[in-house]
């Protein structure tokens, strides 16, 4: 599992394993952001398994479960939340990192950071397909205008 620096506060990672908690807090992370809903794979440790591991650590858990068609901007609100509310370092997960990203981006175009037309090139240069936050934007609009 190699973390993806989005900001200084942010990096996104496919599923680490349990026993890497302790190492990304070693690492510096403060916080991790569960995005997969429970049973999504055989083999993935689940929600309670990370918690316990993320406390045994000394690191904050936040579990907010989406998939790619299933995202609502409550639950970007509570990804934006769970990031801002971090005493440091936020790690985002999901099977690949892309949900956790896709969280990011779409905040970042509905609060006007971010123009929902370099949302693709965005996502290729840190090495993400973020079709799935086009389409959700292009549906859900952008809350402006701004593409």
């Amino acid at each position: 599992m190699h973390p993806v620096r989005i900001t200084a506060k942010l990096s996104v990672a496919k599923q680490p394993a349990v026993e890497d908690f302790s190492a990304l807090a070693a690492a510096g992370f403060t916080a991790i952001i569960n995005n997969r809903p429970n049973g999504e794979e055989e083999g993935q440790p689940g929600s309670a398994a990370e918690q316990h591991a993320a406390q045994a650590a000394g690191l904050a858990y936040s579990h907010i479960p989406v998939t790619g068609p299933s995202i609502t901007e409550a639950d970007v609100r509570r990804f934006q939340s769970a990031v801002a509310g971090a005493t440091g370092p936020v790690l985002g997960h999901c099977k690949s990192g892309t949900r956790s990203l896709t969280l990011w981006v779409i905040g970042e175009v509905l609060d006007g950071r971010m123009r929902a037309a370099d949302v693709r090139a965005f996502g290729e240069g840190l090495g993400f397909d973020l079709k799935g936050a086009e389409a959700w934007l292009a549906q859900h609009g952008d809350r402006g205008g701004r593409s």
